[in-house]
């Protein structure tokens, strides 16, 4: 039997635009992080036991192949190193933690396959899926089965829409907001856009952004569109170059972005590029061959070359466990597998769905990916930074 629909909390997009760049205080006080992992806080204060006397499965779904695969092997190595982390210090509540993670290609129906493959394998809790479609479409399955669904990195608006679903990531209307203000608070006023109107995720950043641009002054140059899976942006790019646009606004995955910043040279637009957290990956499509796109400057919760100390020690891991550098979605993924770890605490080890879903209220965890908590809606507290690319890397800022 279905659960309830969330009533949608638009009202936080408002109280995360304010947290931008300032970060966001956390209801239960949240913890102090540390070198050996993400700090996290419940009402209880569970501790880790010595010796494991069951295990706790963890069920992931995401893209391991296909165009979007640095997205689903992202998150299930930055997952991986969080189960490593907390079994080495002596599991959860005296169980070990166990990450099942399937390949969904990101193909809906794929997707849900996986979803009933895990489900067979007896999992206790869902990370997944790592794309909005594929969140939106085993969230129609999990809610049957009432079991806890955390999507790193699903940010459509109904990736949450039932009570069993929560979010690591920003939604889309939420980054729309923040970029439209971003551009203007930059003195630029004409953006022109082009996005992926097959992508539920490309569209709901779209939508937003058009809206609070109309509603902050800024003159939308051209608004320009595709189908996933085109290759060919030169038609677009030509539009774009007939106006007095002064920067392309482009809500997509890294891909698409990485294409159109090739054809733009030959088409003679060169405008400051301006993204949002799906251009995380965009240094490894080039093959580090940044000159297209430097400058360019993205909407994201995690930069591997911070200065932070945990994210510091997660990096470390990451690149001696995997040979490359963390990308948001890893940090997403172990942020997710953190928030697991303080759900099982709160409710003293008692792994009902019941009792976990009920938890995600109650819990808060210092992340790499920022402190967050969660609203009955599904969605996290947290803050947002930017990300330049500059010189081969991304920057902070």
């Amino acid at each position: 039997m279905k659960l309830s629909k969330k009533v949608l909390a638009f009202a936080m997009a408002g109280l995360m635009s304010t947290a931008f760049f300032a970060g966001c205080s956390d209801n239960n006080g949240g913890s102090t992080p540390t070198d050996d992992g993400a700090g996290a806080s419940a009402d209880n204060g569970g501790s880790d036991n010595a010796s494991f006397s069951g295990t706790f499965k963890i069920g992931g779904i995401g893209p391991l192949t296909g165009d979007a695969a640095s997205y689903g092997i992202s998150t299930k190595q930055g997952a991986q190193i969080a189960v490593d982390e907390i079994n080495a210090a002596g599991g959860v509540n005296g169980m070990k933690l166990e990450l099942l993670f399937e390949d969904d290609e990101c193909d809906e129906e794929k997707s849900v396959s996986a979803y009933n493959k895990l489900m067979d394998s007896g999992i206790n809790a869902l990370l997944g899926s790592v794309t909005s479609g594929c969140s939106i479409a085993v969230s129609e399955e999990s809610v049957n089965d009432g079991i806890l669904q955390i999507t790193p990195s699903g940010s459509a608006m109904e990736c949450t829409k039932y009570d069993n679903a929560f979010r690591i990531c920003f939604t889309d209307p939420l980054q729309g907001e923040i970029m439209a203000q971003y551009i203007k608070d930059q003195g630029l006023s004409n953006p022109a856009i082009i996005y992926d109107v097959a992508s539920d995720y490309s569209k709901g950043i779209h939508d937003a952004f058009v809206a609070k641009a109309n509603e902050i002054g800024l003159t939308i140059a051209a608004d320009e569109s595709f189908t996933s899976g085109d290759v060919d942006f030169k038609t677009q790019l030509t539009k774009i170059k007939s106006t007095e646009a002064d920067c392309i606004f482009m809500p997509m995955y890294y891909t698409e972005a990485a294409y159109i910043s090739e054809q733009a040279v030959t088409v003679g637009v060169s405008l400051p590029y301006f993204g949002s957290d799906g251009w995380d990956g965009i240094i490894k499509q080039l093959d580090g061959n940044t000159a297209n796109v430097e400058g360019a400057t993205f909407l994201t919760p995690f930069v591997a070359s911070s200065e932070n100390s945990q994210v510091k020690s997660f990096v470390s891991k990451y690149e001696t466990a995997y040979g490359s550098t963390p990308d948001q979605f890893a940090a997403d993924g172990y942020d997710g597998i953190y928030v697991m770890k303080a759900a099982i605490e709160y409710t003293k080890g008692d792994t009902s769905n019941e009792a976990l879903i009920g938890a995600m209220t109650n819990i808060s965890i210092d992340g790499l990916t920022g402190s967050m908590s969660f609203n009955a809606s599904g969605e996290p507290n947290k803050s947002a930074m930017v990300a330049v690319i500059e010189n081969g890397e991304y920057v902070s800022k």
